[in-house]
């Protein structure tokens, strides 16, 4: 390193001990659930097809179409797991169009998960609570529907991400009526064993600059009633991996940075990405029973992998990645957990892991 600037857990932690005690003291704890939609940006002439790789590379299901003057959108779903929304816009400037792009990506350029949305239980008192701290909102108060109010901030400085929050009204998830109606489109589920053995989308790893690293941590904290649970680091590859958790709730939030200044002049995976790509989500997990038979399945049915399976029974974790998927630019992580063991890597796997994000 160059001795200019490096993270350490010890200004983390203290800065996490501040945001829950203002949280408390703000009256926030208890407004913020868990995940309840991923809202996916696709090109508008991709929609159909990045849907249709979805569901052929995850266990989820086509929900709705859904169509409105500016976007046409489909839901995909699976019980027990958050929603994904795909939509692509029919004009005007997208509030991520800021956001630089990379070489990798900029044939993409509508093209990235843009907003991830917690439910709220009092979305009227949220916002006047966070704006009152200075948290920008995408429209000036929450948008009405007869099945829920909605609000999303605007894209992050720090992480490029929106979080939206959604109060649903009448019991349940409902993405008609307002902004959207119901489309007459479908796409069917591919019957393939493989995907039978794919469950519920268990977190999402956000890239993020060395600098901005504890920033884009205490911002979602500040956000969301998660907290900070912990930080592997992988010193020969200038990387952190992150994670924050909510007790009870399936899905984790993974913030990835460097250690801090390039050694030598040389970028780990994490810098080498977002100068390829962008700031943005590298990949998407998906708990998976017979992880071996579903690896072999998704291969046989044409998915390449960055990595083989790594890991073990005895270590708690079996995983792999996929390549970057055609349509959404998106990596998919198949994660099999063992005896409720709930990390993120095993000892053996996680500089294989990390590095095998250089072959993207």
């Amino acid at each position: 390193m160059t001795g200019e600037f490096r993270n350490a857990d010890s200004v983390l932690l203290a800065r996490v001990e501040q945001v829950l005690q203002e949280r408390k003291a703000l009256g926030l704890e208890g407004l913020v659930g868990g995940l309840e939609t991923v809202v996916f940006g696709v090109e508008p002439d991709r929609l159909k097809a990045a849907a249709a790789e979805f569901l052929d590379t995850t266990g989820y299901f086509f929900g709705t179409a859904l169509d409105s003057p500016e976007a046409t959108a489909c839901v995909l779903q699976l019980p027990g797991s958050a929603d994904f929304l795909l939509h692509a816009r029919k004009f005007g400037p997208s509030p991520f169009d800021a956001e630089p792009r990379g070489p990798k990506s900029a044939h993409l350029p509508h093209t990235r998960v843009e907003t991830l949305v917690f439910l709220c239980y009092d979305l009227e008192r949220f916002v006047t609570i966070q704006k009152a701290r200075g948290v920008r909102f995408m429209s000036p108060v929450a948008l009405r529907s007869e099945a829920s109010l909605f609000i999303q901030t605007e894209p992050s400085a720090k992480s490029a991400l929106s979080y939206g929050f959604v109060q649903w009204l009448k019991g349940g998830r409902q993405y008609h009526g307002g902004h959207f109606r119901e489309a007459e489109w479908s796409l069917p589920k591919p019957d393939k064993a493989h995907l039978r053995n794919i469950g519920v989308f268990d977190h999402a790893s956000v890239r993020v600059r060395a600098r901005e690293r504890d920033n884009a941590i205490v911002e979602f904290l500040e956000l969301t009633n998660y907290d900070y649970s912990l930080s592997v680091y992988v010193d020969v590859l200038n990387s952190i991996t992150n994670v924050a958790r909510l007790p009870g709730e399936p899905y984790a939030m993974v913030i990835t940075s460097g250690l801090g200044e390039a050694a030598g002049g040389q970028p780990g995976p994490t810098e080498m990405f977002i100068k390829n790509y962008g700031r943005r989500i590298h990949h998407i997990a998906f708990r998976t029973e017979r992880i071996r038979e579903t690896f072999a399945g998704l291969k046989a049915a044409g998915m390449e992998f960055l990595v083989e399976l790594v890991g073990s029974p005895e270590e708690g974790l079996r995983q792999t990645f996929s390549r970057p998927l055609s349509n959404t630019l998106m990596v998919n992580e198949y994660i099999k957990r063992y005896e409720g063991f709930d990390g993120f890597f095993t000892k053996s796997n996680v500089t294989l892991l990390t590095k095998a994000t250089e072959n993207q």
